[in-house]
């Protein structure tokens, strides 16, 4: 089984990505801040031109999904994806295949 682990920046380029590509945009434009809340998970902001966007757990493993398939050239089907909060490293993202 093949393990690779997507770094707190690679997340958030991810999320960048993803936001992005929806508005049409280039991801630079995008920031985003990640969160971990015991109630709600892991959730994001993303800002663009002042306004901002609200993603959830769901919308993480999607991000990552398009970002595997378009960025890394990976199969994100059969990928096990796995949001881990941790003190030193942040928000990452351990893939399985």
């Amino acid at each position: 089984m093949e393990k690779i682990t997507l770094s707190e920046q690679e997340v958030i380029n991810a999320l960048c990505y993803f936001h992005a590509k929806f508005k049409k945009v280039q991801p630079t434009d995008v920031e985003v801040e990640l969160m971990y809340d015991d109630m709600a998970g892991f959730t994001a902001e993303a800002y663009l031109n002042g306004q901002m966007d609200f993603y959830n757990t769901v919308n993480f493993i999607t991000a990552i999904r398009l970002y595997l398939d378009e960025k890394l050239n990976r199969d994100s089907i059969s990928a096990r994806i796995m949001l881990e909060l941790h003190d030193d490293a942040g928000i990452i993202a351990n893939i399985e295949w």
